[in-house]
């Protein structure tokens, strides 16, 4: 069972951590130009969050077979949301497990754990939009547990239609909003926090139009009847042959989700999608009654993604299209992230995903200090918008204003006010924080020479985390280490001084920093100039804005023994340079060393070469392997690890090392040599699997296909045929060349066309072959295949004829409204090097009967 380090002071049992009474909390409205208002001050309101889901489904059940506290777990979170910054929570309620056939409520613990993470939400300032019902079951990713309710009883997309089941939706919806929150003492129709309701989650709605406007207002009669007084929102991103009665009903807000590449990839998503979230363009803008509807994001996410520079930019572009409710879906519970099995295709938490955290955390101040329908200019210049910057080649996101300094990743930006500053929250190393660790961590000023230091602890990525889940397998690793960190903040000076808060360890007193330098472990610390005496004023029990100085949630560290190596090999690479080799070491305890060996060593030689990596920043190590290894065509290699007296070696992950006579070496790391004059391949045909990803736009047709080899001296041939639902399908097939380009230097500047094995029939308009920047701006070539030629053709693009065109957003972004293309309005030149996909895609009509066959792709 994963343990936690948790040091919570006992909160207070008023209304809120600060102590202020419900009836001086100001509600939110939506005044007739459908815009969020506070009751007190009529200013506009802008609310970021996140979804999450401990009471119900599979987060419920994978804590209980963990054996984990329920309540504990949601302070633990509830914390953690509030130290990012968030103001907004939303939840789509499981119906299916608090109500019955009829519709009514069932008190029971599912219930309860909801209502008790309102109050926790409430103590700390989080706004609440509450989905009344999901109608569907709860069983992801697990198979549904039947609970005899209502929403059982009929299929999703007839569930409005249903007299009877409109009825039970009507009993429920009025039950819920009356529902008395034991914790609170109010009703959910009267909880200042709950912003408002949603009426369902994603709703299916087919056949006639009249049919959902009168299921909408049977809705909001029930409500009404009930007493609720809150704003209403409704779906409208779906079913779009509906959306007439989505505005001709009174429902005063509309809610929206955006998943800009797609979901459930089974692994891990590389790319620069920083054009894929420069628009969010709707439709239906110039339906009546669209103004006067405020809007709300119930969910986003960029999905099977773990970069740090992406969430800021998509909180820019909302703003921009003029939300004011964003909450990303889905925040992992602490106590099961580390196996990210609640959502394969999501993963967000601050221990276990530290840089995308921070990310949030940027994305939740674009979202408080961006004005609603500000315009930016169009990518790459929106990269850089008011006091933040976001970066795919940097995967980073930065916040720099005169009080706030926020970063994921490392950085070189200077802050524009050092002696103004506030609050730092960081991922890496910058300007005023050098650490190693790969932990997030906190600096917040309580007065003039005081601050309050957050360390959490190492978390290190030992496999996919979008791939198949289980709750036996371990994606990230948190790791206790002690790490040295600078800290050159001018208010603090160079030699300050630090007491430990929490965790409640043996440490104690004060420590003095030397040259702006210390010695760190995980945990709360108060910093102060050197000579200050705060050990009375400020104590672990000190009330600082939403949360105790001493709080401190953090996991424990991983019980794995046996140290991880993670390291793909290049590739390929040229002679005739040295080979620098990059990998992760991840070992509780600091390794003795880590050995490179050959696959020449034997334990009957006198004389074997090792190479010692050397430990760069945190858990990195790199190595040179000189020219002379490089000479054969392969280069095959182990890592052995000496730590804590044991020896492991990779990739092979087995205890020993290749010196040893009774060890067996079974599997290497391996990398083609090749002359730095030969032609560079891209794309080989061999595998099981086609290289390339295919998709269709629309999605309504796609592709079927087979390897064919009837040659075994030849390479395989990929043969693809066309399921088209629309005479004006376009068919897409990509290839991720980024570490080819990379490894190739040599090659790719000598390089003058791009060739391909390919040939077709039914392919009047031709094909376009080019390739996507790490920009992600798409350079291609038009292409006719000869449908006359039986035999596969080596098609030759020289490079200088790509030309600049729309990029197509593979895969397919939800909703399904949106752009499929980024249009891109500055003209940059192609250069190979910076060349990250290898794209072909369908022009014009393809014949039902078309074909496509694809081989090899190389530059020469």
């Amino acid at each position: 069972m994963p343990k936690f380090i948790v040091f919570l002071c006992v909160l207070c049992t008023c209304s809120t951590l600060l102590g202020q009474s419900k009836t001086e909390v100001p509600t939110i409205y939506i005044d007739g130009g459908g815009v969020m208002r506070w009751s007190d001050t009529k200013a506009e309101a802008s609310f970021y969050g996140v979804n999450y889901t401990v009471p119900f489904a599979h987060a419920y059940r994978a804590l209980h077979y963990k054996g984990i506290d329920h309540k504990a777990a949601i302070d633990r979170d509830v914390y953690h949301l509030a130290r990012l910054g968030f103001n907004a929570y939303r939840i789509h309620i499981w119906d299916v497990e608090i109500s019955d056939a009829k519709g009514n409520l069932i008190a029971n613990e599912h219930l309860d754990l909801l209502d008790y993470l309102f109050s926790k939400l409430e103590e700390r300032g989080i706004r609440i939009l509450v989905t009344a019902m999901t109608n569907f079951g709860n069983g992801y990713p697990e198979r549904n547990q039947i609970t005899g309710a209502f929403s059982y009883l009929y299929d999703k997309c007839s569930i409005h239609a249903d007299p009877q089941a409109i009825e039970a939706q009507k009993h429920y919806i009025s039950q819920l909003v009356n529902h008395i929150n034991p914790y609170t003492g109010k009703a959910y129709k009267d909880d200042p926090y709950v912003v408002g309701f949603e009426i369902n989650n994603e709703p299916c709605h087919t056949g006639e139009v009249g049919i959902t406007k009168r299921y909408i207002n049977e809705m909001l009669s029930a409500l009404k009847k009930a007493g609720n007084r809150k704003p209403v929102f409704y779906n409208v991103s779906h079913n779009m042959e509906h959306v007439p009665a989505y505005y001709q009903s009174a429902v005063q807000g509309t809610t929206y989700q955006w998943y800009p590449v797609g979901l459930v990839a089974g692994r891990e998503r590389k790319g620069n999608f920083l054009p894929y979230v420069a628009n969010y363009s709707i439709p239906f803008a110039n339906e009546k009654e669209f103004a006067s509807k405020a809007k709300a994001i119930y969910e986003y996410d960029p999905a099977d993604v773990l970069y740090g520079y992406i969430h800021p930019a998509m909180s820019r572009t909302f703003r921009s299209s003029g939300f004011q409710w964003i909450t990303q879906f889905a925040y992992d519970p602490l106590d099961i992230a580390a196996y990210n099995t609640e959502y394969q295709t999501h993963y967000l938490n601050l221990a276990y995903t530290p840089a995308k955290a921070i990310s949030t955390m940027i994305a939740a101040e674009v979202a408080y200090q961006v004005p609603r329908n500000q315009q930016f200019g169009t990518y790459p210049l929106d990269t850089l918008f008011d006091d933040f910057m976001v970066s795919y080649k940097q995967d980073l996101s930065l916040m720099n204003t005169k009080n706030k300094y926020y970063y994921s990743n490392h950085t070189t930006v200077e802050p524009v006010s050092p002696t103004d500053l506030q609050h730092i929250a960081g991922h890496g190393s910058s300007p005023l924080v050098q650490y190693a660790g790969s932990g997030a961590y906190f600096l917040d000023k309580l007065s003039e020479g005081v601050w309050r230091l957050e360390v959490m602890p190492d978390a290190e990525q030992v496999a996919d985390p979008f791939s198949k889940p289980s709750l036996s397998r371990e994606v990230v690793r948190i790791l206790w280490q002690e790490w040295p960190m600078t800290i050159a903040i001018p208010d603090l000076g160079d030699d300050y001084q630090l007491k430990r808060l929490a965790p409640d360890t043996v440490i104690s007193g004060y420590r003095i920093a030397k040259d702006k330098s210390i010695n760190i472990m995980p945990g709360v610390y108060i910093l102060s100039r050197k000579g200050g005496n705060i050990a009375e004023e400020w104590t672990a029990n000190t009330l600082w804005n939403n949360f105790r100085l001493g709080e401190f949630v953090a996991p424990s560290p991983s019980s794995e023994q046996q140290p991880y190596v993670g390291h793909t090999p290049p590739p390929i690479v040229e002679r005739g340079s040295p080979l620098a080799l990059h990998m992760k070491v991840i070992s509780r305890v600091k390794p003795d060393s880590v050995i490179i060996q050959t696959d020449q060593v034997s334990f009957w030689k006198n004389d074997n070469p090792s190479i010692k990596m050397e430990q760069q920043a945190g858990y990195s190590y790199t190595a040179t392997l000189p020219v002379e290894l490089l000479a054969s065509d392969k280069l095959k290699y182990t890592v052995t690890v000496y730590a804590d007296g044991r020896r492991y070696t990779y990739p092979q992950a087995a205890e020993g090392t290749p010196l040893d006579w009774d060890f067996s070496v079974s599997n290497y790391f391996s990398t083609t040599c090749v002359d730095p004059s030969s032609s560079v391949l891209l794309v080989t045909t061999d595998a099981e699997e086609p290289a390339y990803e295919h998709y269709a736009i629309p999605e309504t047709s796609y592709l079927e296909y087979q390897r064919a080899q009837s040659d075994l001296t030849k390479s395989a041939i990929w043969n693809y045929h066309f399921i088209s639902r629309d005479s004006a399908s376009r068919f897409f097939w990509q290839k991720d060349i980024s570490r080819d380009i990379t490894a190739r230097r040599s090659g790719i500047a000598q390089a003058r066309q791009l060739c391909l094995a390919i040939g077709g029939r039914g392919l009047a308009g031709g094909l376009e072959i080019g390739f996507v920047s790490d920009m992600g701006y798409t350079y291609v070539a038009n292409v006719t295949v000869d449908d006359k030629k039986e035999e596969i053709q080596v098609v030759r693009i020289p490079l200088e004829t790509l030309k600049q065109v729309s990029t197509a957003l593979l895969p397919a972004p939800y909703p399904v409204f949106l752009e499929r293309y980024f249009v891109p309005q500055i003209n940059i030149p192609f250069q190979v090097t910076q060349a990250e996909k290898l794209l072909i895609s369908t022009r014009g009509a393809v014949s039902p009967t078309a074909e496509l066959r694809v081989g090899a792709a190389w530059l020469e």
